[in-house]
């Protein structure tokens, strides 16, 4: 549970940390796209170095970025598994019963783990470099047009900046559960898939319980601070675009540019 990346932040004065919390949801949003936008193998070791480059320039150790990834290890292999089984291709390399492995699954395999490695670290880039009230800051503003149609952008705000807030603390919360139940000779290790699912229950009890306690306990520290949302609420922290942020927006324009003349012109 230590090694949960969500919600962690990592003091820091890189380039990266120094950028606009609006500029990094954008940058990572428009990311995602630029990877489906990919079309060859070139474009995508464009891509995956402009990853790499943004991991270095953070300063965060390689090991956040490797448990950022452990988490989802099993959905990529099980993605990768049904994409070899089931890809058609003509190029043939096993066949055996109803199993045929072509090439083209395999490659299709490879550009699926490029794809899940790049989204995980760049959403880890964004995590990891950014507080989670500065990702909700940077949500609100972002969603401020949205006040015309009614939406309550602040309530969503806040509904998030507390979620994230307290993502660490269920974790060390069930980190502490399942030490007190070892310690009665539970053990979480032993057993099938059933049978380990089924000592996860006596968990969720005590954690739901803790949980609205909690909430209870935060919504009347609230109250009793006078807290007022919606647009009678002041901010402390003033987001402001910087030059940092449009050369950002600069190199993400030119590999849009250099994807798209990839995909219909070469």
């Amino acid at each position: 549970m230590d090694k949960l990346i969500l919600g962690q932040y990592v003091p820091g004065d890189s380039y990266i940390h120094r950028l606009d919390p609006r500029t990094k949801l954008v940058a990572s949003m428009w990311f995602i796209i630029l990877i489906f936008m990919a079309s060859s193998w070139w474009t995508y070791l464009v891509l995956l170095g402009l990853v790499f480059v943004a991991a270095k320039i953070s300063e965060i150790p390689i090991s956040y970025y490797i448990n950022g990834l452990k988490p989802l290890a099993l959905l990529i292999l099980i993605t990768v598994f049904f994409q070899l089984i089931f890809a058609q291709g003509d190029t043939v390399l096993l066949e055996y019963g109803w199993l045929t492995i072509t090439l083209e699954g395999i490659i299709n395999a490879i550009l699926i783990i490029l794809r899940f490695v790049m989204i995980v670290m760049m959403s880890t880039i964004l995590t990891l470099t950014t507080t989670p009230l500065e990702i909700a800051d940077g949500i609100e503003s972002l969603l401020r047009p949205l006040k015309r149609l009614k939406v309550p952008v602040q309530e969503i705000a806040l509904i998030l900046s507390i979620a994230l807030r307290f993502v660490p603390t269920l974790m060390q919360e069930t980190e502490k559960i399942m030490n007190a139940q070892k310690a009665r000779g539970v053990s979480f290790d032993e057993g099938n898939l059933l049978e380990r699912m089924k000592k996860i229950v006596p968990l969720l009890i005590p954690l739901f319980i803790s949980s609205i306690d909690r909430a209870d306990q935060l919504a009347v520290a609230m109250t009793a601070r006078g807290y007022r949302g919606g647009d009678h609420r002041t901010k402390l922290r003033q987001l402001e675009w910087t030059n940092q942020d449009f050369y950002t927006f600069g190199l993400f324009g030119m590999v849009t540019v250099l994807l798209l003349s990839a995909r219909f012109i070469i």
